[in-house]
């Protein structure tokens, strides 16, 4: 219906072709990197216990385990919400973002970049900066808590890019992490498989950057 409202709007660039891209962005966007961000999220907490429990002891004191976590219990959960932030910033499953096309001749910082020249984002370099975080490449939830211990989101967090192309699915993206996370530590408790190794953190880089095939143990709380 959208689409055939656009026909004949010289202005809109709202058409069948369009629709698919963004469907498609939204879902992959949305879904795939999400379930990439549940794989690091889970093999960190085998990894750090420790986080694990703290996670688990605020999703009991504001949640409970009866009820399902609801998208308004994050203003009270500032660990929890530090806790999938850093997975995300130490997970890095896009580091080189998406590319973007200029649709104009543009300078940016004494550079002239022509229309139509294609730009790769190094998102890593901002996710990674020595400069901003204070272990970069150590998966450490304090980066995003104050010395109050209130959750504070950093400027330099940027894994969905920036700008005004960024991540069409990052509202859902969000929805999606908070929600699954809260939900499986409400009812389980996940380790390290008896006598397996433990696992590596240093990721696969493919179509995503992906932790490393591992095993777990989910034990019902």
């Amino acid at each position: 219906m959208g689409t055939e409202l656009a026909k004949g709007n010289p202005e809109s660039s709202f058409n069948d072709e369009n629709l698919r891209m963004v469907v498609a962005d939204l879902f992959t966007a949305g879904m795939v990197t999400t379930s990439a961000t549940l794989a690091w999220a889970l093999l960190l907490m085998i990894l750090h216990p420790d986080v694990q429990r703290r996670v688990q002891q605020e999703i009991d004191e504001v949640i409970g385990q009866v009820r399902p976590p609801e998208m308004g219990d994050q203003a009270c959960m500032p660990f929890t919400m530090a806790v999938i932030h850093e997975v995300q910033r130490f997970g890095d499953i896009v580091p080189l973002g998406v590319p973007h096309l200029t649709t104009r001749d543009i300078e940016l910082q004494g550079f002239f970049i022509p229309k139509g020249t294609t730009l790769v984002t190094n998102l890593s370099s901002v996710l990674k900066d020595e400069t901003v975080w204070e272990r970069p490449l150590r998966f450490h939830p304090g980066h995003f808590l104050d010395a109050q211990g209130c959750f504070v989101k950093r400027e330099a967090f940027m894994p969905f890019s920036a700008g005004r192309r960024a991540c069409l699915g990052e509202p859902l993206a969000r929805m999606e992490l908070f929600l699954f996370f809260t939900c499986l530590l409400q009812r389980f408790t996940f380790s390290v498989p008896a006598g397996q190794p433990r696992p590596s953190d240093h990721g696969v880089f493919g179509a995503m950057v992906t932790p490393p095939p591992y095993q777990l143990c989910a034990v019902p709380r």
